[in-house]
């Protein structure tokens, strides 16, 4: 079997081609490069050090290495996307996007149409149902990386492997350091790769620029204070408001006037939502339900959590309803709602939360 392996210089895509060659295959390696400068040298994304470490993984196992380029199809279809996002007020997820575009969509087309599976350090894993590939959780619930993978589609599914999914992150550390792996003790990735060490709000500022606009309580209509731009800010969050006497939390976007609403308290009623409408609906392996008159019992995520939550879910048309049987904190329009069965195994599918 003719497999390749993207790996990033991260001890969990490191941990992979151990892993690889430990059932007996001769993976080829990748290093993709999506961080790119623009016309004025703002972005950045340093790859020498990843590149450093997957070239000396490869020379350890014996693995022929590629170093690729998607920089500017990762500009075309992720950080315009991100920006297009923002700039209307919605909740972004360009992890999402990279996968199913850039992972898993531009590398197949270019490269990845010449191997029988594409191997990531995703936590994640397949299962086969009546000759069927499903996405499944991982083992490590904390680490499960599902939602990230929530849009992905059944010839990508049919086609991955998760080789450290059956694995804990802890066991995932211990293997690479008995492996001497240069990747043992680097700490996970955090952020937006394409920002390397930019500030977000910096970068939204560089392409959406500044605005002034009011910060309105939201029970009371009374003007508490003022923000450079609706787009600095997300439903749900806490830090970055400079109020005083809080916590006080984002619980609505006007982006039409520019005004950001805001709710004062951990618990406050407004902070909360029972139902999640999702737009553009795509099942990852098939449809499990059909036209449908009755309720689904399933569980489910609005962004990358250990937790589920149950609820049940409704269709009329296109548009498919969660209603939740907890309240859920932060419902942003833009995120995606992924959907699973109820015993929270099988990744069933996504959609956008309008």
């Amino acid at each position: 079997m003719e497999i390749a392996a993207l790996v990033s210089g991260g001890v969990d895509s490191s941990v992979v081609v151990y892993r690889l060659k430990e059932m007996g295959y001769d993976p080829v390696i990748y290093y993709i490069k999506i961080g790119m400068e623009d016309k004025d040298g703002y972005i950045d994304c340093p790859s020498e050090e990843d590149i450093e470490i997957v070239s000396f993984i490869a020379k350890k196992y014996g693995c022929r290495f590629e170093v690729v380029s998607l920089q500017e199809e990762y500009w075309e279809r992720v950080v315009h996307y991100t920006i297009e996002s923002v700039k209307r007020g919605l909740t972004p997820n360009p992890d999402m996007m990279c996968n199913k575009l850039i992972k898993f969509g531009v590398f197949e087309e270019k490269w990845g149409h010449s191997f029988d599976r594409i191997a990531t350090g995703h936590y994640a894993t397949t299962t086969d149902i009546d000759g069927l590939r499903w996405l499944s959780t991982a083992k490590d619930h904390v680490k499960d990386q599902t939602y990230f993978l929530g849009q992905i589609n059944y010839m990508q599914v049919s086609k991955l492997m998760f080789p450290i999914g059956d694995l804990l992150k802890s066991e995932v550390r211990d293997i690479a350091a008995r492996q001497k792996l240069p990747s043992a003790q680097r700490k996970d990735s955090q952020g937006i790769c394409f920002l390397g060490k930019i500030n977000y709000n910096d970068f939204i500022e560089r392409y959406l620029g500044r605005k002034e606009g009011l910060i309105v309580e939201f029970e009371t209509g009374n003007i508490i204070g003022k923000h450079q731009g609706y787009w600095f800010h997300t439903i749900g969050q806490r830090k970055g408001l400079g109020l005083s006497g809080g916590p006080w939390f984002v619980i609505k976007k006007d982006v039409d006037r520019n005004i950001v609403y805001v709710s004062k308290g951990y618990d406050t009623e407004f902070q909360y939502g029972d139902v999640i409408r999702l737009q553009g609906f795509s099942f990852i392996t098939r449809d499990v339900w059909g036209d449908f008159d009755d309720e689904k019992d399933i569980a489910f995520k609005i962004r990358h959590t250990p937790e589920f939550t149950s609820g049940k879910i409704t269709k009329v048309g296109d548009l498919y309803t969660i209603r939740s049987e907890a309240p859920v904190q932060g419902i942003a329009a833009g995120q995606f709602g992924v959907v699973y069965d109820s015993d929270r195994h099988l990744c069933l599918g996504s959609g956008m939360i309008i």
